[in-house]
């Protein structure tokens, strides 16, 4: 009987090196690597503890700086640096960053971390659906900084309006009637270029814009003729009666600023065509009323005879001078300056019909602002009728007009009423609420997962 003989050992030649272990950074592809970093769990805790500083100090700044400027400075920015408003603490400056940087590494951590740990199964197709709607909040919120556009409509029964103008922004307007047609040509130089100030050539124009000086805000002073007065600050008709006076900015959410421009003209030769103090005190007609109501208050203070003809008189004389038109004429052709709010075109009219101003009994609480306001587009043939008031606001042509103030006018002896509409135009308006109902639904995709597993063991046998 023969014994059997066992095989030789096999003999493994020894590895080069370490054999990777499933999971370790050896065996993970290098995108993964490099995106490691950015998908970390301390990030996202380092980034949601910025947010909230910056929230605080932006909410902070708001008392100093106004909303709109905070915002800006603070959440619509990549850096801000906040200081105590206190004089003798001022030289403390913390950095910060700002919204849009916040908001755009929040977005490249969420989708690292999916790209480099999320693994796509239906048992986490809930929190896939949630963070999916995250996104879409980031992301939307982006586009309405960028693409978002809020101004208003200001008209009086029975005027008509085919644009809205900016709350804040203003443009240099040069208009003049187009050749052969009864069209007006306007040439509109935006704020940005006149706070920069230098020379702004046009072709469409036969002159040079040199901008002299720039006021962000302003107050005019009438030039009385008994008074001393230096020479007049432009060679336009309105600084024969008017000089404006540079005053400091303000930040107030109750106050505006009214800017001035002073600008030369010159013509193609180099000659000077004149120097031109142009201000929106003269070019929006709601501030000009305004002066004109405060002239006729300064004018008629102290009077009991209850004869107010001298004091009307008075403030509608320095109403015309402050509204005159500035006109250029350059080869026979005039040219109309005017520095008034920011206008957006829109492709069809709306007219004040009637407006309805209701406040409860004994008290200034409004009860209801009413516009009735007749839509004529004429490209669709559409004419009708319709009212915007309070929580029913006008949703047409993309935009949205909402009803934002309503006043009269006083000042004649019959009160005309003006109505302002708060015009909105915001391409991804509906992005907020896709987003919240993707979280919302992906929580309750997830839990409901997560319910039925936990039914089905409970009944397992």
């Amino acid at each position: 009987m023969s014994t059997p003989v066992s095989p030789p050992p096999l003999v493994v030649p020894p590895a080069a090196g370490p054999v990777p272990v499933a999971g370790s950074a050896e065996s993970r592809p290098l995108w993964k690597l490099i995106l490691s970093p950015l998908s970390s769990l301390r990030l996202t805790v380092i980034l949601l503890t910025f947010s909230v500083l910056v929230v605080f100090f932006g909410t902070l700044a708001q008392t100093d700086d106004g909303l709109y400027l905070a915002q800006n400075r603070y959440f619509r920015s990549w850096f801000s640096t906040w200081s105590p408003i206190t004089e003798g603490w001022r030289w403390i400056v913390i950095p910060l960053p700002g919204g849009y940087l916040l908001g755009t590494l929040l977005l490249v951590n969420l989708v690292a971390a999916h790209a480099t740990r999320f693994k796509f199964t239906w048992k986490k197709s809930g929190i896939l659906l949630s963070h999916l709607g995250v996104v879409l909040l980031l992301v939307g919120q982006l586009f309405t900084d960028m693409l978002a556009r809020e101004s208003r409509m200001t008209f009086s029964e029975g005027e008509w309006r085919n644009y809205s103008e900016d709350f804040a922004a203003s443009e240099l307007a040069i208009l003049s009637d187009a050749p052969g047609d009864q069209m007006t040509e306007v040439v509109a130089i935006p704020e940005g270029l006149l706070r920069a100030g230098g020379v702004v050539h046009h072709d469409r124009l036969p002159f040079t814009v040199r901008i002299s000086q720039w006021m962000p805000n302003s107050e005019p002073i009438f030039r009385a003729p008994r008074a001393t007065n230096g020479p007049p600050q432009a060679s336009s008709p309105v600084s024969k009666h008017f000089d404006f006076l540079s005053v400091a900015e303000t930040h107030k959410m109750d106050e505006k600023n009214i800017p001035t421009v002073v600008i030369e003209l010159t013509d193609n030769g180099g000659k000077s065509l004149g120097i031109w103090a142009l201000s929106v005190w003269s070019g929006e007609p709601a501030m000009a009323k305004s002066a004109r109501t405060s002239w006729y208050k300064r004018f008629n203070r102290g009077d009991t005879s209850g004869d107010d003809s001298q004091a009307r008189m008075m403030a509608g004389q320095l109403y015309a001078f402050l509204t005159e038109a500035q006109t250029v004429t350059v080869n026979n052709r005039a040219y109309t300056l005017t520095l008034r709010p920011r206008r957006y075109d829109q492709p069809f009219t709306l007219q004040l019909l009637k407006t309805t101003h209701e406040i409860y009994r004994g008290t200034d609480i409004p009860k209801n602002f009413q516009s009735r306001v007749l839509i004529d587009h004429p490209a669709r043939g559409e004419r009708r009728e319709v009212n915007i008031y309070m929580n029913n606001p006008l949703r047409y042509g993309g935009l949205t007009y909402f009803q934002y103030q309503m006043g009269r006018d006083e000042f004649f002896s019959t009160p005309v009423a003006h109505s302002v509409l708060q015009v909105v135009q915001n391409p991804s308006w509906l992005t907020p609420y896709i987003g919240c109902a993707l979280v919302a639904g992906g929580l309750l995709v997830q839990f409901g997962i997560h319910l039925v597993l936990f039914v089905r063991r409970r009944v397992a046998p």
